[in-house]
């Protein structure tokens, strides 16, 4: 079975044509449960989402502030598998008809083995894997099955990457190109700024993939501002937050879908990044 790498492509697309930024949430399986963690993700692709990343909780998750730490060592000591990531994906997709991808670190999948989790992903309907941690020159295996299964393989850039190392990470990515918006880890910023568009620049000049930022959006008003010169804008800590926050689950879920809606207005108001250089 084919993955939904072009559905992903065509959701991004579909963003751009409208002349906004697409709005891409992340939230980690099995948190707070898996059946939690997965009414989350339909609760913030119904709220306004175009696409969800799912974090596959690791023990040692060193690009990941204390936020999203904090979600993943409760879904690890809950006893989250790779079996509930890839349920969490399927019943994602299924119940919205969003691309849904999978941001992990290597080991995890390195230890399954690759072909068995590019196969399984591809079966529950992933569009793709974002892989913070896997260097370019060591991912010939992993993209040759990727590519295989119909899987995007999402690369990340820092500010710190220099322009020849930028075109080395974008002609082997696919689907679109993780800009993270500053060094450091993830987790919420007062604001999200000239780094992250001068990296958006120096990566759009490298490819013709849709380049998306991350790391510290946590609000309306940074989604609108990073929409206006990025193709996707990606939030995770914020909607953690929210359902750490909750007082029970009933108030997560509709605290997330209301971040969803408040985000998704954000970069309907950012308009016209998607072309801007």
């Amino acid at each position: 079975m084919s993955g939904n790498i072009q559905l992903l492509s065509d959701t991004l697309e579909r963003a751009k044509s409208e002349n906004r930024a697409a709005l891409i949430a992340y939230l980690p399986a099995g948190f707070p449960t898996v059946d939690g963690g997965i009414e989350a993700v339909k609760a913030v692709l119904e709220g306004g989402a175009d696409v969800v990343e799912i974090g596959l909780p690791h023990s040692d998750p060193v690009l990941d502030g204390p936020v999203i730490q904090t979600a993943d060592d409760i879904a690890l000591r809950g006893g989250v598998k790779i079996a509930d990531v890839m349920r969490t994906v399927r019943e994602a997709h299924e119940a919205t008809g969003a691309p849904v991808l999978v941001m992990t670190y290597w080991n995890p999948i390195d230890r399954y083995g690759v072909e068995r989790f590019t196969a399984e992903l591809a079966e529950a309907g992933g569009a793709g894997c974002i892989l913070p941690d896997l260097p370019v020159q060591e991912s010939a295996l992993w993209r040759e099955h990727a590519e295989k299964h119909g899987l995007a393989t999402v690369f990340v850039v820092a500010p710190s990457s220099k322009d020849e190392r930028l075109a080395t990470i974008t002609a082997a990515g696919s689907g679109f190109v993780y800009a993270a918006s500053l060094m450091g880890v993830t987790g919420t910023r007062e604001s999200v700024g000239a780094q992250a568009q001068d990296l958006v620049r120096r990566t759009r000049a490298t490819t013709e993939l849709p380049v998306c930022v991350g790391l510290g959006v946590s609000n309306a008003v940074q989604a609108e501002e990073v929409a206006a010169f990025a193709d996707g804008v990606i939030v995770g800590s914020a909607f953690v937050q929210r359902l750490l926050d909750a007082p029970d689950a009933a108030a997560g879920l509709e605290a997330v879908r209301a971040l969803a809606g408040e985000l998704a207005e954000g970069v309907r108001r950012g308009g016209g990044g998607a072309g801007a250089a």
